[in-house]
């Protein structure tokens, strides 16, 4: 038989369990939770600048140069804003806690921000550029955000070495994606490039993950690319040579790196079986 005070215990608990059960959702968000629904924000307004700066006056007949510019820029910038609140999250989530929804809603966040938002780009930039083909444009935006949704789903199933990414991340990503698109190069060898960060993205080839100073170069490095799009947006002296800068270096870095990290595991593989040799002599 259980003891009195035991059952009153019990039922203290289960009516506690309850009232948490019933607190309303905002009351039990993390301060990681609050970054992470921040950087969904980014991606849909960046998918809200690209529409209605972008495609809406291309598609009515109206639309301004500088308007267009400037909306493009906003968008690009929010998505870089999004990769910011990405990265603050893991690190915040690390420092002080994360609720149980913190998992999901980071995967669905980044669908958002670096899925859905570089694909409508890039679906956009095949409406409104001239030498581009729409068809075409879309299926590459359709792989881009496919290539996204496989890299999140083998990130939640699949153990990754520490401080380790497999595949190029998502945010890094959506950054090379919209930089080849604003580097305005024929249409073949963006199409081309697209494809080769999607490819990148679901990928074995590993990245580090961007913790201590390599999360502050990155920060640095966002920061600078926000700089960039600023003075190109508003028709900065030599705003569009900086712009074509770094929107080069972006897909300089997006190629360096896994060629890098290849080299690197091909002379881990060369050293381990030259080991493995010379314990077999031995």
């Amino acid at each position: 038989m259980i003891d009195p005070d035991t059952q009153a215990a019990v039922w203290v608990a289960e009516a506690e369990a309850d009232e948490d059960d019933e607190m309303p959702l905002s009351t039990r968000l993390s301060i990681a939770d609050t970054l992470t629904l921040g950087n969904a924000t980014c991606g849909f307004m960046a998918v809200y600048f690209t529409t209605t700066g972008v495609l809406i006056p291309h598609l009515t007949g109206s639309e301004d140069g500088g308007m267009a510019r400037h909306s493009a820029a906003t968008a690009v910038m929010l998505m870089l804003l999004a990769s910011v609140f990405d990265l603050f999250d893991g690190l915040v989530a690390r420092k002080l806690r994360s609720s149980a929804m913190g998992a999901e809603l980071d995967n669905l966040s980044d669908l958002i921000s670096f899925g859905l938002a570089p694909a409508f780009f890039v679906a956009t930039w095949g409406m409104v550029a001239n030498d581009a083909n729409q068809q075409v444009s879309v299926v590459a935006a359709v792989v881009v955000l496919l290539a996204v949704v496989l890299r999140l789903a083998r990130f939640s199933c699949v153990p990754m070495r520490d401080g380790m990414f497999q595949g190029m991340p998502g945010p890094f990503g959506a950054l090379t994606v919209v930089s080849i698109v604003l580097l305005e190069l024929p249409f073949v060898p963006t199409l081309l490039a697209i494809m080769g960060v999607a490819w990148l993205m679901v990928s074995r080839v590993e990245y580090p993950k961007p913790t201590g100073r390599l999360a502050v170069a990155m920060l640095g490095w966002i920061v600078a690319s926000m700089g960039l799009l600023a003075a190109w947006a508003f028709d900065a002296p030599g705003g569009e040579l900086l712009l074509q800068t770094g929107c080069a270096l972006q897909v300089v870095l997006g190629a360096v790196i896994p060629l890098f990290a290849t080299a690197r595991r091909v002379h881990t593989f060369r050293d381990n079986r030259r080991e493995a040799r010379t314990a077999a002599q031995g």
